[in-house]
């Protein structure tokens, strides 16, 4: 396995500042986040600034795991519902660009909707889902769905349910799994479920049980990143553990994004000694 920061954290740094700094660190690679308000939103990306990306990620010896290009996929306005597909088609055609070697980043993407909709919404959710899956897979890249706290897929049995209504091997899982941890679900059952399904990670730490839980970033709780590290590796996981800070976490008053990516190394990249994993 390795490890990995999200810009996810840093909307406002310039990715020139994010990329230095996150290589600086120590990481083994990161997530390039393209969703608005973002330096790097998919729009402001002509060609000579994804070009100028990929040479600062060569430059500084980071592997791109992953592209945020998180956006719903049960808009109901006509406009909206176009502008996600611009968004995530766009990601694909991106990672394909920034693709280092043989392996383009996995476009990571939450699916929308609320939890009480599942019934209802589940086959337009795997009909848009296998849209943007087909187009994905005629570039050769995977799309990785995130579970999510609110969100029409919010537990593991939903996630492996959409991903047999799709039925492709280019849709699997971006698993993060604080949204599992704050609703009371252990590292094992949920790393069990989703591990041999999941293209991607989050991490981040938290607090609490919903709906009284607070995102935090790693180091700030108590999650046991070394047992759930050990229980990846044992359900055969050997991609990226990538940190993200909240936007919960980004409200604070006196939130540095910087600092907070240097937390997030230092209890991670411990967390990994600690585990006896080698990256």
């Amino acid at each position: 396995m390795k490890l990995g920061y999200s810009t996810w954290g840093m909307p406002t740094v310039p990715i020139d500042t994010a990329i230095r700094h996150i290589a600086q660190l120590g990481y083994d690679g990161m997530e390039l986040t393209v969703i608005p308000r973002f330096t790097t939103e998919l729009s402001t990306l002509d060609a000579a600034e994804r070009k100028r990306i990929g040479g600062l990620l060569k430059e500084h010896h980071l592997a791109l795991s992953a592209i945020a290009a998180h956006s719903s996929l049960l808009e109901t306005d006509v406009d909206a519902h176009a502008k996600s597909m611009w968004r995530l088609k766009g990601a694909v055609d991106l990672g394909v660009e920034l693709a280092q070697g043989d392996s383009p980043p996995a476009i990571n993407t939450t699916p929308g909707g609320k939890p009480e909709e599942w019934e209802a919404q589940k086959q337009l959710l795997a009909d848009r889902a296998g849209e943007v899956v087909e187009y994905a897979q005629s570039r050769g890249v995977t799309i990785a769905i995130e579970p999510h706290i609110g969100a029409i897929i919010d537990t593991p049995d939903r996630v492996l349910e959409l991903l047999d209504l799709v039925g492709s091997p280019y849709l699997k899982v971006n698993f993060d799994i604080s949204h599992f941890d704050i609703i009371g679900l252990t590292t094992e059952e949920t790393v069990s479920a989703l591990a041999p399904h999941s293209a991607h990670t989050h991490v981040k730490d938290q607090r609490g049980l919903a709906p009284d839980f607070e995102f935090l970033i790693p180091g700030e709780g108590d999650f046991d990143y070394v047992t759930y590290l050990k229980a990846m590796q044992t359900h055969g996981y050997d991609g990226f553990i990538t940190a993200e800070v909240s936007f919960m976490v980004q409200s604070r008053e006196n939130y540095d994004p910087l600092a907070a990516a240097t937390l997030s190394y230092e209890t991670l990249a411990r967390a990994f000694v600690e585990a006896g994993i080698d990256r």
